[in-house]
């Protein structure tokens, strides 16, 4: 039986029509094609789009983007996110400027470039289709894309955090997000400007433990020129860059204490004054801090000085570590798949049981980072279409073992050692099984034995 997939087209834009014909020509030999019309004359949603989207057999959609009428596709793809999870394909026109791809690649599970091509179109439709989640295990939440970007999710935990942005966003308070290194802060923290009146001024994220401690104040706060003795011209500071917009301060417990005393004014009076000016300037800026470790301790300690504590912690937010929100881990791990692949130029399909297996048991130190680096490492060095456990090059110090006895544990270390041993005599003896044998003092038959126990391919070492 063939499926539904809904194609999206704005109705001002003849071409995008047009381009309806071959899609279609494309599709409907293995889906029930239908074809909406987004906007209405008024430029809103119409009925029937609304419909189509929510539409429980609809499999997956595609819209054509308008490089001339971009806040138009935006305002479409903000409603197909507000009011479905169905997976939206974008159809680009190859060579178009970088924020349509960034669009892509931040709101969308795909793109396709013009001309269309059969193997390609078709490609992404399957794989989307079969990674699709059925709508009962998803809960919704009404944010629009801005507030979601990158920010990637349906668990409980999480979301409970995700559903305070619009709110905050609507605040000029300052903001303090704490959590594990890897969870997302600075993700959060652009949620939060692009979701707020600021969204059209800068948003300038700032590593406080990457700048050398004497040089934090003239990054923050610029200089005049003649102000010291290298100071040839005039520079401007982060601050004054980011007028207007948001100053964000990841590792804030590394500011140096001088720097802080100088912030704090700032974060008071909304005032600081150039290396080198007599004069005070003012700024419009709102501030979100961020940090991995115990700022309370660290006021303890005398690494943050008290007041600026109290001054950044006005609304507190503690991103989830992804050990506490695994239900996710499927979810951001095909999220990753799909971005690599295409990076790699791989049309892969998803991950075997065993490697996915492999994800929910890890413990995640890193956290959705970590979990980023492995997918990517992942991609890069498997040879099917499927991530299986060999490509997932994952430390044993995260390996979840709290649901394991001993010997299922021990189990599985002489297995994955036994499996790498192999492999390393393997490549060693270039596939050649008596050699190897005799290098791992093993008489040919037990080898040959241990290498189908662990099912590895001899021939791919010989091809080495």
């Amino acid at each position: 039986m063939k499926l539904k997939t809904a194609l999206l087209l704005t109705s001002e834009g003849q071409a995008n029509h047009e381009l309806a014909v071959p899609l279609r020509q494309i599709l409907e030999p293995h889906f029930n094609v239908e074809i909406c019309t987004a906007q209405s004359e008024e430029g809103l949603a119409s009925p029937f789009f609304i419909e189509a989207i929510r539409d429980s057999e609809t499999a997956v959609m595609f819209l054509a983007v308008d490089q001339s009428r971009l806040d138009s596709t935006m305002t479409i793809v903000d409603t197909v996110r507000r009011e479905s999870r169905v997976p939206l394909v974008l159809i680009i026109e190859a060579g178009k400027p970088d924020q349509v791809f960034e669009l892509a690649k931040d709101v969308c599970d795909d793109f396709v470039t013009l001309p269309l091509k059969a193997g390609e179109v078709l490609a992404r439709a399957w794989r989307l289709v079969g990674q699709a989640q059925p709508a009962s295990r998803l809960r919704s939440v009404s944010l629009t894309w801005p507030e979601r970007r990158g920010l990637i999710g349906e668990s409980a935990t999480f979301l409970t955090q995700v559903e305070r942005i619009s709110q905050i966003a609507k605040l000029k308070a300052n903001v303090l997000l704490t959590g594990e290194t890897g969870t997302g802060k600075e993700l959060y923290a652009r949620a939060i400007h692009y979701s707020s009146l600021r969204a059209r001024q800068p948003f300038m994220p700032v590593n406080c433990g990457a700048i050398p401690a004497d040089l934090v104040e003239n990054e923050l706060f610029g200089h005049e020129r003649g102000a010291f003795t290298s100071a040839v011209s005039l520079q401007t500071g982060l601050i004054e860059e980011a007028n207007g917009g948001t100053l964000f301060l990841d590792e804030i417990d590394c500011l140096p204490v001088l720097a802080q005393v100088k912030l704090l004014r700032f974060l008071q009076e909304k005032e600081y004054r150039p290396l080198g000016s007599p004069k005070m300037r003012q700024a419009n800026v709102r501030v979100i801090a961020a940090s991995n470790a115990n700022l309370e301790e660290a006021v303890g300690h005398g690494k943050v000085r008290q007041d600026l504590f109290y001054r950044l912690n006005i609304i507190s937010i503690t991103l989830p570590p992804l050990r506490e929100r695994k239900e996710d881990i499927p979810l951001l791990a095909h999220h990753f798949l799909a971005k690599y692949g295409r990076e790699c130029e791989k049309e892969l399909c998803g991950f075997s049981r065993e490697a996915l297996h492999l994800l929910m048991v890890y413990h995640w130190p890193g956290n959705v980072r970590e979990l980023e680096h492995a997918i990517e490492r992942a991609s890069v060095l498997c040879n099917g279409r499927r991530i299986e456990v060999d490509d997932l090059l994952l430390s044993n110090t995260g390996l979840d073992r709290r649901g394991e006895s001993l010997q299922e544990a021990k189990a599985k270390e002489i297995a994955r050692f036994e499996k790498n041993y192999i492999q390393g005599v393997l490549s060693v003896c270039k596939g050649n099984i008596t050699h190897a044998a005799q290098v791992a003092q093993k008489n040919r038959r037990a080898f040959w034995q241990l290498i189908q126990k662990h099912d590895i391919d001899v021939a791919r070492f010989k091809a080495s």
